[in-house]
This record gives structure tokens, C-alpha cells and sequence, in this order.
């Protein structure tokens, strides 16, 4: 066979031969024969397929550990190539060229799929070794997604008696009934948990403060829309049509979730919000109060409290003294929704991340004088560059096998990809960040150099992507303030430092939100909130802390995160949830 390819290997057969070797040795229950494998700096990421756990683990001796703590249990068996995948292929990734292979398995807990990427041994440059391997769970056995299968009487009707609408009715009011899983938060991090769920059969509820599905994107400010590509943000199960713009509207996104509720069933409350709650140890379940928009307050109990909040809940307030003086308006940039009411006046807009420089550009381009105050070093990068992260789904390959492959990637490797597109980027930007630097306008790129995405993995902000404003503020349209310049907020605006005064009749305030740690302490108490810690940022295993996974406190989880993140670990989240509601796993 003539072989066209950068490493003189064909990938399928290469591919097999690497599988056979690996099933081979876990059969044989050999974690030492399948650690050797790997690289001496290999990677395994485990997605519940063998560890029931999110869990990187790096290095030949952690691998054969690891494995040996498991295999034996888990039985991983019948390693192939599935019909239905993109084929074996060479590929380069953070910088390496490698043969990319999706291949499916079998557990005791059920059909699994994973990535492995080889690359030639530098000893033996004609043996394959693992650079990264994803082991992830699937499904589980005896309860796959979907419909409960046809019944003998699917076929007939039931004349007099409640037809679809009546049923949906019912269920959604829980009157007789208390939800097994409660969602706080209706954005996609709660619409994508209760659709995995609803499809494994599991009771959910979710609750949302807003008087109408979708309002936690159509009440944002007037101009906003999507900053990443719409190929990348399906919801699970019902992709976008194909008709749809390249970067999706607020009010679009919004009608869709009222849409998305309607077509898979889920049970949604608006105009309800949390109160409080406690677990009841004994019970095994949570004792919530919500307050309906109607009037009165419910007491649900649920076995599974969700917060699905994500990282924009309780907005952040700066600690700038004499703000309480300021005669002019305070907004938060969330409350912020047009700058038509600002035509000739003077507005400030505190905070450099994506709403404060898109806040800017809307009081920009209504007619207001408009100054942005920058309080730390921000990363910005041009739109179009952003994407670059995103590459896999530009490549042509269904989006269930992007997904796995994004979900492969291990935080070493993650951190390296995320350099080198931060680099190229910062390149291809070039003249636009050295007119910034011109301005006063203060960069930086990511602690150690990796850019917007792991910023927002690792704090939820810090960087813009420019649509505009960045160009205002080169040609002066925008003016720029520095935070550490401002002594205090004085009834006009704001004294600076050197004595002048900045006048204001706006200050917009995009200083972001707390931590759900934070949200769990307002509404379940210090003492579970101290017991969970810190919600999103990155563990010392390099995933994301309490996300997608079982928490200190029985019962309480979280998601969060971009539609992408929401569709692909909401999976997570519910094959968890229903291996404990199975029995198949402790809670």
C-alpha cells in the first residue's frame, strides 16, 4: 500500500494495531503492559468510562496506577473502530503531528468511546505510542436516552380521558409529586442538564427568577449577539437550522430556549426564585423554598438540588469609595440595555471585559460621550482570530466527534494549544494592539501566555473579543480612564487623583459576578458553602473545580459554561445523576 503521510504510517491499520495491544493488556488485567503504551509524559483522561470520575492523569507510572485500580472493575473490552466515526487520521494538535483515532469500547457500566492520539516512539520509530488517551462513557447499560419504546397500545387513542397537553400540564405542576432533580437556572446550563435528563427518564424541574424562558439573554443589552460561530453552540438534541446567521442574535438565542422547552417536554417554572434550602441527611433530600411570581412560596424536595446559575449570578460591586454620592445613574453592566436615553450626555463605563467595551460602543454609537475605566491588564483579541480556538469544528467532521475530541484534550496539552494560538493571534493583531499600547490601554495575554479561553476557564473573564470599540478607542472616540488614577466618586463623576474632575451622568459598572460558592452560601448557608469551596477555576488535577461531578455536599452539583461546554458535560452530569438513582453508583 502506498502511504501518503507525514509519519510513513497508515492510520487505520496503525490504529488497530495500538488497540489490540491496549485491549490485550487490560484484558489480561496488565496495567504495566498498557502503561507501556503510552509516552513516558502520556496522558489519560477519564470520563467516567473507568473511574466513574472526571480525572487526568499524566505520566506512565500515575497511567499504570491508575489503571490497576480500575480495570478489573470496569472490564473494558471490545476496542474497535465504529462505522459511524471519522476514520483514523493524522492531525496536529497544540503543535504535534499525530494519528487521531476515534474508537469505541465496552464497560460493565456501558458503551464508551474514546480518542487516542499516537505518535511515533523515539527509540523505536516504527512502534506508536500514546500521547493522549480519552476513555468516556456513553451511555449507561440498560437505560440509553430516548423514548420509552413502543407499548401495545402506543397506536390507539384515549378518547375522553387527557390528551398530550393535559398530561404536560400535570407534570409541570408537580402537585402530586416531588421533582428528583430541581435546577436553579433556565439559561442553556439548565435547559441542557433537564434535556439529558428528561431523555434518561429522571424528573426535573427547572426554575428560573425571569418572568419569561429566555430572558436571562433577551432582557441583556440591545446590540449584544454571540462572539463564538453557530456551528459550535448547538444544544443537544435539536441543533440550529442550518439557515441561521454565523454568530446568533440575543433575542434569537432567547426565542429558541422557549422553543427548545416546548419540543423535549421540560418542566419550567418562571417567575420563581430560590429562597433557600437545606439537606435533610436522613430523608436524602434537599427542603427548597421557591417564591412564584402569583404569589406564595412552595417547599419542593428534591433528591438533586442543580445550580445552574452559571458564572454571571450575583453581580460583582466595585469597592470605589464615595460611589454612594454619585448624583448620576449606577447601573450594572447586566441591568444595562440601550444607550438611546444617553444622546448628549456624559457616560462612564467601568471594566474592560466584553461588556464593558460592548456597553461603550452602544453608548458610542447612540450619541453619548463615553469613557471606559480599565481596573487590570486586559487580553484583547480581533473576532475572527478569536475563533481559532475553535478550530476542530471548523474541520468538517460531525459535531459528536468534535466534542469528543475538544473533551480529550488534557490541561497540559490544553495550556500548550491555547499558547500557541494566543501567539498567532497576538501576531496577526499586531497594529491593533500597538495602537492600545499608544492610548494607555494596558494588555496582557493570559497568565502564562494562553489567551481569552483559559482566562475564562480559570476566572470567567478578563478579555475582550474587538468588534469595534478597541478601533474607538485608537482613533479617541472612546475615551480611557485607569482605575488607579480615580480617588473617589464625587456627586458630578469622578475626582482623579491629580485633582480634575471627570464628569459622569452614567457610570455602568461591568465588573462582573461572584463565584457560586458565593451563591451558595446566600441561599444554603456558610456551612455548605465552606464544605464545597470554590466553584470553576481549575483543580490541582487540571479540571474544573465542582464542575460536572459529585461535590462535598450529597445531592449538590453544577454546570455552567459556554452552549458548547453545556451541551457536551451536561451529558456528564446526568449519567452520574442516574447511575445514583439506579444504584449503580454512591451518591
Amino acid at each position: 500500500m502506498e502511504i501518503d503521510s507525514r509519519l510513513g504510517m497508515e492510520p487505520r491499520a496503525t490504529a488497530l494495531r495500538w488497540l489490540a495491544a491496549f485491549e490485550s493488556a487490560v484484558q489480561r488485567d496488565d496495567a504495566a503492559a498498557a502503561a507501556r503504551l503510552f509516552l513516558p509524559d502520556g496522558h489519560w483522561r477519564d470520563v467516567l468510562a473507568l473511574t466513574w470520575q472526571l480525572k487526568t492523569l499524566t505520566g506512565s507510572s500515575a497511567i499504570e496506577a491508575g489503571l490497576r485500580e480500575v480495570i478489573a472493575a470496569a472490564r473494558p473490552r471490545n476496542f474497535h473502530l465504529p462505522a459511524a466515526r471519522t476514520l483514523p487520521h493524522e492531525a496536529t494538535r497544540a503543535g504535534v503531528h499525530c494519528i487521531e483515532v476515534l474508537f469505541g469500547f465496552d464497560t460493565v457500566s456501558g458503551p464508551a468511546s474514546g480518542v487516542v492520539r499516537l505518535i511515533p516512539d523515539q527509540v523505536t520509530p516504527e512502534r506508536v505510542r500514546a500521547w493522549i488517551l480519552l476513555t468516556s462513557l456513553d451511555e449507561l447499560a440498560g437505560h440509553a436516552e430516548g423514548a420509552l419504546a413502543l407499548a401495545g397500545d402506543a397506536y390507539s387513542r384515549d378518547f375522553g380521558g387527557e390528551n398530550w397537553f393535559d398530561k404536560r400540564a400535570r407534570a409541570n405542576a408537580f402537585a402530586d409529586h416531588e421533582p428528583t432533580v430541581l435546577v436553579i437556572g433556565g439559561g442553556q446550563a439548565g435547559l441542557s442538564i433537564a434535556a439529558r435528563l428528561a431523555q434518561l427518564r429522571v424528573d426535573t424541574l427547572i426554575v428560573d427568577r425571569h418572568e419569561r424562558i429566555g430572558d436571562n439573554w433577551r432582557k441583556r443589552y440591545h446590540s449584544l449577539t454571540l462572539h463564538n460561530e453557530v456551528h459550535v453552540n448547538h444544544l443537544p438534541y435539536m441543533p440550529f437550522p442550518p439557515t441561521w446567521p454565523v454568530f446568533i442574535p440575543k433575542d434569537k438565542l432567547a426565542n429558541w430556549f422557549e422553543a427548545y422547552v416546548d419540543a423535549l417536554d421540560l418542566n419550567y417554572w418562571t417567575g420563581t426564585e430560590l429562597v433557600g434550602g437545606s439537606y435533610d441527611e436522613q430523608a436524602g433530600r434537599w427542603q427548597v423554598t421557591v417564591r412564584r411570581a402569583e404569589g406564595g412560596e412552595r417547599t419542593l424536595r428534591p433528591r438533586h438540588l442543580i445550580f445552574a446559575t452559571g458564572v454571571s449570578s450575583i453581580p460583582q460591586m466595585p469597592d470605589l469609595p464615595g460611589l454612594d454620592t454619585f448624583a448620576g445613574t449606577i447601573q450594572h453592566s447586566g441591568a444595562y440595555t440601550t444607550g438611546a436615553a444617553w444622546k448628549g450626555r456624559k457616560a462612564l463605563v467601568l471594566g474592560t471585559g466584553n461588556s464593558g467595551h460592548d456597553v461603550a460602543q452602544d453608548l458610542q454609537a447612540s450619541g453619548a460621550e463615553v469613557s471606559l475605566i480599565q481596573r487590570n491588564a486586559t487580553y484583547i483579541v480581533s473576532l475572527k482570530e478569536a475563533q481559532k480556538v475553535y478550530a476542530i469544528y471548523a474541520e468538517g467532521m460531525p459535531i459528536e466527534d468534535c466534542d469528543l475530541l475538544a473533551t480529550s484534550m488534557p490541561y497540559p496539552v490544553l495550556k500548550r494549544s491555547y499558547q500557541l494560538s494566543t501567539a498567532e493571534m497576538r501576531t496577526v493583531d499586531a497594529a491593533l494592539l500597538e495602537g492600545l499600547t499608544a492610548r494607555g490601554f494596558r494588555l496582557d495575554y493570559g497568565e502564562d501566555d494562553t489567551g481569552f479561553q483559559m482566562k475564562y476557564l480559570r476566572r470567567g473573564g478578563g478579555y475582550y473579543f474587538n468588534v469595534g470599540c478597541s478601533d474607538l478607542i485608537v482613533d479617541g472616540r472612546v475615551g480611557l480612564l485607569q482605575y488607579a488614577d480615580i480617588e473617589r466618586a464625587v456627586p458630578e463623576g469622578l475626582r482623579m487623583r491629580d485633582g480634575r474632575i471627570v464628569p459622569a451622568d452614567l457610570l455602568v459598572l461591568a465588573t462582573g459576578y461572584k463565584n457560586q460558592q458565593d451563591v451558595v452560601r446566600r441561599f444554603l448557608g456558610d456551612e455548605t458553602a465552606d464544605r464545597i469551596g470554590p466553584v470553576w477555576g481549575f483543580d490541582e488535577g487540571g479540571e474544573l473545580r465542582n464542575m460536572w461531578r459529585r461535590t462535598a455536599q450529597k445531592g449538590l452539583w453544577f454546570t455552567a459554561g459556554s452552549l458548547a461546554q453545556c451541551r457536551i458535560y451536561s451529558k456528564v452530569l446526568a449519567l452520574q445523576i442516574k447511575a445514583i438513582e439506579e444504584g449503580l453508583l454512591a451518591a
